[in-house]
């Protein structure tokens, strides 16, 4: 049984005529005529009564009519889902995100990708970045945001938007009357801090820290940034936290700016050098867009 004579009966079952069932088939009548038969001694049941006057559907070709046409229906819905699949507009892609990143402008980009690919389905898979790094080169996810570049030979990265990073303290402290800081000025300081064995973020600020003279005393090692100021909040210590995390904190924290060149505070898109789904791109043009949108407008002069 071949696709295309399901096709002619459909057509034929609707015009119960030859003549013009072949014409809206583009094909001649004796060729229909043979499909029809030969499909007839395949199911080894008569579809239709015919004669010279007249063609009509038998009680059997009524019912095949039926699964017929949702045969039909369901290969030109697969048909319709495969290429907008290929052209990433439907299908699914896999995130690999840490907690912190749904304080900054994630929210917003996830919201306009989805407006956008209604039918793409969009999985936020929360781990620390270590373990979205071993994702992603295992194809086990799609992108990975990250706050930390990676440049390989397996893994590329893209710039999204800058997150600085500022210096979280808890209210009353005595350097919260400080719009700016030095990292120096942190030096009596009891720290909040990532897990540097899962972080490369953590790694860096660390280093940042080496570099400026302070030697960490770390009170407590978490996670993720939102336990960070919770428990700068508390009075436990200090933290160097991105700024959207201090802005989502509002005034429970005092947060000062760092100097720019503390660390590296953007964002990034990072991806196999393989690719991904059809999906990825799509979503790649949102972020970027999404990034461009967080640039303060310079002013003119």
């Amino acid at each position: 049984m071949e696709l295309r004579q399901l096709r002619y009966f459909a057509v034929l079952a609707e015009e119960l005529n030859f003549t013009r069932a072949a014409a809206r088939l583009h094909i001649s009548q004796p060729p229909l005529s043979l499909q029809i038969a030969q499909l007839e001694r395949e199911l080894d049941v008569r579809l239709f009564d015919r004669n010279n006057r007249r063609v009509a559907l038998t009680e059997a070709g009524a019912a095949f009519l039926n699964d017929v046409r949702l045969t039909l229906g369901r290969l030109a819905d697969a048909t319709l889902r495969a290429r907008d699949v290929e052209q990433g507009m439907a299908g699914r892609i896999e995130i690999g995100l840490s907690g912190s990143h749904f304080m900054g402008p994630v929210p917003a980009l996830i919201a306009r990708y989805t407006q956008r690919h209604p039918q793409v389905s969009v999985l936020l898979n929360e781990m620390n970045p270590a373990a979205q790094l071993e994702a992603l080169r295992g194809h086990r996810i799609d992108v990975s945001i990250s706050r930390t570049k990676v440049d390989d030979d397996v893994l590329q990265s893209m710039p999204l938007w800058s997150d600085p990073v500022m210096a979280a303290l808890p209210r009353g402290h005595a350097l919260s009357n400080r719009r700016r800081l030095k990292l120096a000025d942190l030096a009596d300081e009891t720290f909040v801090m990532l897990r540097q064995e899962t972080s490369g973020f953590a790694r860096a600020l660390a280093q940042a820290c080496a570099q400026a003279g302070v030697a960490l005393r770390v009170a407590q090692t978490v996670a993720e940034v939102p336990a960070q100021l919770a428990l700068v909040e508390a009075g436990l210590g200090v933290a160097l936290v991105p700024r959207s995390a201090c802005q989502q904190f509002g005034d429970r924290i005092a947060a000062c700016a760092l100097p720019a060149n503390v660390v590296n505070g953007m964002v990034y898109a990072v991806t196999h050098r393989q690719g991904g789904r059809r999906a990825l791109a799509p979503f790649l043009r949102a972020a970027v867009e999404i990034g461009q949108e967080q640039r303060p407008v310079s002013s003119p002069g």
